[in-house]
C-alpha cells in the first residue's frame, strides 16, 4: 500500500485535544492520508510542549487546559455537525467529551476512557469504581441510553484498539492451521463461537519494548517511550483482567464488580505491582506487568458465549507488558516511594539509539498450544516512516489514523468499541507502518522450566490457569 495514499476526504474541522507524543506523532499521518488542509486542524492542549511541531505543520495551537468548568465554553464554538474531536489527552473526561460531541453532531475518537484529573487515584472511590471496568461501563451506559448518532469510536489506539483486530486475525490463522478454515464471522456471536470452537483459554496482550537511549535514566527521573502520565495513571489503578470460564482458582486478592457485564475481575493491588509470565517470538519467555487496559475487558466480553442466559465460554484476557528497561527502573523507584511520582519526567524520543517494540496477542489453549500475532517494529524503521515517532508511538498513531478513517467512512455508528468494527479495514491501513507483522507458534507454557530452582504451587493439570501465569 502506497504510503501517500489518501483514504478519505474530510471537509470539516478537526479538534485535537492533547498534543503529547501521540498527538505530535499522528499529525503527519492525518495530513498524509486524509484529504484535508492543515488550516482545518486546531490543537487544544494543557501545555506548551509540541508548539513548534504544530507550527511546522501550520496547525492552530491553543494552550487552554480543559476542566469541568470550562471545556464546553472552549470546545462548543469549534464543533458542529460533521466536525471531528480527536481526544489524545490525559485528565480530561472522555464521557464529557463524547456527550458534547453527540450534542453538537461531531465525530469522536479516543485511545482510552479517561476520567477528569485525579480520577485514577481518588481513594474516596472504591477500587471497583476507579477501574477501567467502571469507566467502560459508563461509556456503554451512554450507548444504551442514546443508541446510534454520530460515531464515537472509543479506546482505539494500539492497546486498547489495534490488538482487538490482531485477536480476530489470529483466530482466523489458528482456524486455518488446525484444519478448521473459517470465513471471518460477521457478528459477535460468530467470533465467540470461533474462539470457543478453537479452545482458546487465555489471551495475553504480550508486549516487550527493547528501545534504549544514549542518555541513561537518572535518579529521581521517570523515563518512558510513551506518555508517562498515562502510564503512571493506569499503573496505579487496580490490576484488571477478563476472567475466563476455565479458571479453577480465584485469586485470594481478586474481587468481582457488583455491576455491569461481570466479564472481568480486579486485584486489590496496583497493576505495576503484579507480574505475569508471558512470551513473544523475539524475546522468548519474560515477566511483564499486569497493567489494567480496557481491551482486557472488551475482548473477554466480546468473545463471551452464553446459553440460556448462562455464560458457557469466556477466555481470560489481560495485558502482560515489559516496557523499556529504563521504564522498569522508573517503576521500581516510583513504587519504592509509595507510588509518588519522581520530580523529573522524560519522554524518550530522539535520544533512542536502537530497539524494537514487539506488540501482539498471545492466544493459548488451542490445539497448537500458543500463537502470537502482532507487530515487530524497530525505532529505525519507525523514524524512516513518519517524523515525530518512535517504535511505540507509531503503533499507536497509525491505529488512531485507521480509526479516524473508519469513523469518517462510518459516521453514524454511535458509541462503538474496537471489537465491533471491521478488523480487515483497520489492518489494511495499519500494516505498512507496523514493521514485520508476524504470526508464530510456540510450545511455551507458563510451566516451562518451572521448579528448576525452587518447587512452586502450580496447576499441572491445566497450564493455562491464571495462577500459573502470575509471579508470586
Amino acid at each position: 500500500m502506497a504510503l501517500d495514499k489518501k483514504y478519505v476526504k474530510f471537509n470539516g474541522r478537526l479538534v485535537m485535544v492533547g498534543f503529547g507524543s501521540i498527538g505530535q506523532g499522528v499529525l503527519p499521518l492525518l495530513l498524509r492520508h486524509i484529504d484535508m488542509d492543515a488550516s482545518q486542524i486546531t490543537v487544544v492542549t494543557a501545555e506548551e510542549r509540541g508548539h513548534q511541531e504544530a507550527d511546522d505543520f501550520h496547525v492552530t495551537f491553543r494552550v487552554e487546559p480543559l476542566t469541568p468548568g470550562n471545556y464546553r465554553a472552549i470546545l462548543e464554538p469549534m464543533l458542529g455537525p460533521g466536525d471531528f474531536l480527536l481526544n489524545l489527552s490525559v485528565d480530561v473526561s472522555s464521557i464529557a467529551l463524547i456527550e458534547l460531541c453527540r450534542e453538537r453532531g461531531a465525530l469522536y475518537l479516543d485511545t482510552c476512557i479517561e476520567p477528569w484529573a485525579g480520577g485514577y487515584t481518588d481513594t474516596s472511590l472504591s477500587p471497583s469504581l476507579r477501574s477501567n471496568y467502571a469507566l467502560r461501563e459508563s461509556a456503554l451506559d451512554l450507548k444504551r441510553r442514546n443508541p446510534g448518532g454520530p460515531t464515537a469510536l472509543i479506546t482505539h489506539g494500539a492497546n486498547p484498539g489495534l490488538v482487538s483486530h490482531f485477536v480476530k486475525q489470529a483466530l482466523l490463522e489458528i482456524a486455518r492451521d488446525t484444519g478448521r478454515p473459517a470465513d471471518p464471522p460477521t457478528d459477535r456471536a460468530g467470533w465467540g463461537a470461533l474462539a470457543q470452537g478453537l479452545g482458546v483459554k487465555t489471551i495475553h496482550v504480550a508486549e516487550r519494548d527493547t528501545q534504549v537511549a544514549q542518555i541513561p535514566k537518572a535518579v529521581g527521573e521517570f523515563v518512558n517511550t510513551w506518555s508517562i502520565d498515562g502510564f503512571v495513571g493506569e499503573g496505579c489503578q487496580p490490576a484488571e483482567l477478563g476472567w475466563g470460564t476455565h479458571e479453577r482458582h480465584f485469586p485470594a486478592d481478586g474481587r468481582r464488580h457488583e455491576f455491569g457485564s461481570d466479564a472481568a475481575i480486579y486485584l486489590m493491588r496496583p497493576g505495576v505491582s503484579v507480574r505475569i509470565r508471558t512470551w513473544t517470538p523475539m524475546e522468548g519467555p519474560f515477566h511483564g506487568f499486569l497493567i489494567t487496559h480496557s481491551e482486557a475487558i472488551s475482548i473477554a466480553d466480546y468473545l463471551t458465549v452464553s446459553d440460556g442466559g448462562k455464560v458457557v465460554y469466556r477466555p481470560t484476557v489481560h495485558y502482560a507488558y515489559h516496557p523499556c528497561d529504563d521504564a522498569v527502573l522508573s517503576i521500581h523507584e516510583f513504587a519504592g516511594k509509595a507510588y509518588t511520582m519522581q520530580p523529573e519526567k522524560r519522554l524518550m524520543m530522539e535520544e533512542i539509539t536502537s530497539g524494537v517494540d514487539e506488540l501482539g496477542v498471545l492466544l493459548m489453549g488451542h490445539a497448537k498450544g500458543a500463537f502470537w500475532y502482532g507487530s515487530q517494529l524497530s525505532v529505525e524503521e519507525a523514524r524512516s516512516l513518519v517524523p515525530h515517532n518512535n517504535a511505540t508511538s507509531l503503533q499507536v498513531t497509525v491505529a488512531v489514523l485507521a480509526g479516524t478513517i473508519w469513523a469518517l467512512e462510518n459516521p453514524e455508528r454511535g458509541v462503538v468499541e474496537p471489537d465491533e468494527i471491521d478488523h480487515e479495514r483497520i489492518l489494511e491501513i495499519c500494516r505498512p507502518y507496523l514493521g514485520r507483522v508476524v504470526g508464530a507458534y510456540s510450545d511455551w507454557t507458563p510451566l516451562y522450566d518451572r521448579g528448576r530452582l525452587f518447587p512452586e504451587d502450580t496447576d499441572t493439570q491445566d497450564p493455562w490457569q491464571f495462577k500459573n501465569f502470575r509471579v508470586v
